[in-house]
């Protein structure tokens, strides 16, 4: 369902998407691309042994400083398999997690843009790592995920082929997706005492 405005048909919020808003703000960053620019920020302090704790509560973009309407905070941890405390999940589980949640934002903004009703989306996500790299075994086995693979099951009121086609564009927008296929630079610096 669309209302009609200026003799063209705007989307209606659907999917829990307010439509009309998102389509406004592609519009105003297409005519102002300097509002595009975003710094997101994370402070981690470490609790003991393989645990820490990650807060996430204010960051920078649209022309200014915002905070979130609460802080978030995250703890990371080891199983005791590997040495651990298992009071959190690894910061690998969270990888597994910024990837499923960054498609599904994108599948639901595109399916309410495209018109779809969602009536259920879920994915099983898996990525396969080999631990002789980061414990330093093998030089040849890289540290991190050497695979991941998103199984997504949805439901709603249209084709399988255009549910398809709505996951393959919330792939090719996705910026957690990008930065795990094409990687970035990475700087660290330390200030010791």
């Amino acid at each position: 369902m669309s209302t009609v405005m200026n003799d063209k048909k705007m989307p209606e919020p659907r999917n829990g998407v307010d439509t009309p808003t998102l389509l406004a703000t592609i519009n105003v960053v297409a005519g102002q691309p300097e509002l595009a620019k975003f710094r997101f920020r994370a402070t981690n302090t470490w609790q003991q042994g393989t645990h820490s704790r990650t807060r996430i509560d204010a960051f920078s973009g649209a022309g200014g400083d915002h905070q979130h309407q609460s802080e978030f905070v995250y703890g990371g941890d080891h199983p005791a398999v590997l040495v651990g405390g298992d009071n959190a999940p690894t910061p690998v589980e969270f990888l597994l997690h910024a990837l499923a949640s960054c498609l599904t934002a994108g599948i639901g903004n595109i399916a309410a843009v495209r018109g779809v009703t969602l009536h259920e989306v879920e994915s099983t996500i898996e990525g396969d790592l080999d631990l002789r790299g980061l414990l330093g075994l093998s030089d040849e086995v890289r540290n991190g995920y050497q695979a991941m693979r998103v199984d997504f099951r949805i439901k709603g009121d249209a084709p399988e082929e255009k549910l398809v086609q709505i996951v393959e564009q919330s792939r090719k927008r996705s910026a957690v997706y990008d930065v795990f296929t094409n990687g970035i630079p990475v700087s660290i610096t330390v200030n010791g005492k």
